[in-house]
């Protein structure tokens, strides 16, 4: 049986690319974003998945993401998941819209055995459709997740650079013990913006998997909802997603 490390709401938005005011498929979303907000806990984090869709469980897919953000309270993410406005060098705006809400549910961060996981299951939408599908958001699912010794070398053009790269206090940067990975244990390295971590698909059945009970998680998070939660309004992005399960 796995020892929970930390459980709470999570959610699932993704941000269009420039100028596209109706998405039909993933070439046209610019970044999958997830946020953590644990029960137990005063922060929320806002991550990045770099492949702009979750891995593939059945081909073990490993994935890169980062944490992007870290916020004390919902109306700090405000920034980071609203509209914007560009210039360019012709003096022409141009404008991006808003991330749209596309799954929510349960998260647990779990030990098992020598590793550690992040699993989730989803209370919304009722029904996958194919936006879900794309993004390869599964009704549930578990994910070994290790995080990036900042120390550590990265190859050329690979992760975060310069004043993007964390820098974790001691007692976090002496978990790595020299190498160039370590468990997600404790989850606290999540509350440092630029912390790097790889997700590795694992396994569609979490509870089975980690013997974790994660109907019972959900039941607990149908108290909180994206919007509620992530105070984000209805009537400034498309919701479609959230409730059918298709593009908008």
């Amino acid at each position: 049986m796995a020892e929970l490390l930390e459980d709470g709401d999570i959610y699932f938005l993704y941000r269009p690319r420039v100028e596209e005011e109706h998405v039909d498929s993933l070439a046209e979303v610019q970044r999958l974003l997830v946020v953590l907000h644990p029960w137990h806990g005063r922060h929320l984090r806002l991550l990045v998945v770099g492949r702009k869709r979750l891995p593939d469980i059945e081909v073990h897919d490993r994935f890169w993401a980062f944490v992007d953000e870290v916020v004390d309270r919902p109306q700090q993410l405000h920034e980071a998941l609203r509209a914007r406005t560009y210039r360019t060098r012709t003096r022409d705006s141009r404008q991006q819209p808003p991330a749209r809400p596309a799954a929510e549910g349960a998260y647990v961060i779990a030990r098992h055995d020598d590793h550690t996981h992040l699993a989730y299951e989803l209370e919304l939408p009722p029904r996958l459709g194919e936006a879900q599908h794309d993004l390869s958001i599964e009704p549930e699912a578990s994910y070994i997740v290790t995080v990036k010794n900042p120390q550590a070398p990265s190859p050329p053009g690979v992760g975060l650079r310069g004043s993007r790269k964390v820098r974790l206090p001691a007692a976090l940067q002496a978990a790595f013990h020299g190498r160039r990975f370590a468990p997600l244990d404790p989850p606290a390295f999540l509350d440092h913006p630029g912390t790097e971590i790889v997700l590795i698909g694992a396994a569609h059945d979490a509870s089975a998997e980690l013997r974790i009970d994660l109907d019972r998680e959900v039941e607990r998070a149908e108290r909180s909802t994206v919007f509620g939660d992530l105070r984000i309004g209805r009537r400034e992005r498309p919701v479609a997603p959230l409730f059918t399960g298709e593009w908008a």
